[in-house]
């Protein structure tokens, strides 16, 4: 791949990648700004660029910090946000005959190291074929949620990500070993001789924090949601992401980025109107 080909100058659209965004700001005042200035990082040097709006699709947490010059109440508001640490294992078996003469094609196991254990999904593409057959490899996917029971929901995922950040992968071998080893041994698997390969997906800032009754206020309406007030544009710069509706989900990511551009398509008819 040539990803120089992503930034050509004479498209209409251009992505630059290893570029790290640190500082979004308006032009001017907020209310009355005609443009944005983006500074960022390439190669270890800083950079600025102008545009008439900027959308600020990312971790929601981390906007206060590039956008110092918000309102408390609106950093407060985006600060709320706590994402789910998570850990995706995936291993490939010398072939899933165990999973076979037990029964199952998953396993779940509240409580255990690994919450989930399931067979991959059976997709073909392309010339890759699905194994069909027990006798073949297959690759199994294990999920960790890291946390601290007792604690409320954001206290856990901070929790989770400290675990996350201190936990070798020799440990996350001996668990994968450990458990696959009581689940699967009675249908005959070994997993010294059937565990050819592992990979581990650790994800400091996995899913975007949903608001769970348990923790959150009963009597607050769905407009005081801090995701809500989080997300209002701040003069030409609006914010996405599925953060700024509490749901990790792609569809919510692709409805926040629809309800952002939209934000600048009205603002921006409205200051042509007032020209």
């Amino acid at each position: 791949m040539n990803y120089a080909t992503l930034d050509r100058a004479s498209s209409p659209v251009r992505i630059r990648l290893n570029s790290t965004a640190v500082h979004v700001k308006n032009v001017g005042e907020p209310s009355t700004a005609r443009d944005v200035e983006v500074t960022y990082t390439l190669a270890g040097n800083l950079y600025k660029v102008r545009g008439a709006s900027s959308v600020l699709a990312c971790y929601n947490c981390i906007v206060p910090y590039l956008c110092p010059e918000m309102s408390e109440t609106q950093k407060e508001a985006l600060s709320y946000a706590v994402k789910q640490p998570l850990v995706y294992v995936n291993i490939q078996i010398r072939n899933w005959k165990a999973f076979q003469n037990l029964g199952v094609s998953g396993i779940y196991s509240p409580g255990s190291y690994f919450s989930s254990t399931v067979l991959d999904f059976p997709v073909s593409i392309g010339s890759y074929k699905f194994p069909s057959s027990p006798e073949e490899p297959c690759v199994v996917h294990l999920l960790r949620t890291p946390c601290k029971p007792g604690l409320t929901a954001k206290e856990q995922f901070k929790a989770g990500r400290s675990e996350l950040l201190i936990t070798p992968y020799e440990t996350f071998e001996r668990k994968i070993r450990e458990q696959l080893g009581r689940m699967l041994g009675a249908g005959g698997f070994d997993p010294a001789g059937d565990i050819q390969a592992i990979t581990v997906n650790r994800w400091p800032h996995g899913y975007a924090y949903e608001y769970n009754p348990l923790f959150e206020p009963q009597d607050r309406p769905p407009s005081e949601r801090p995701c809500v007030l989080g997300r209002k544009p701040f003069g030409r710069i609006s914010i996405a992401n599925s953060d700024s509706d509490g749901h990790a989900y792609t569809n919510t990511a692709i409805d926040q980025a629809y309800r952002a551009v939209q934000e600048i398509i009205s603002s921006n008819k409205a200051a042509s109107e007032n020209a």
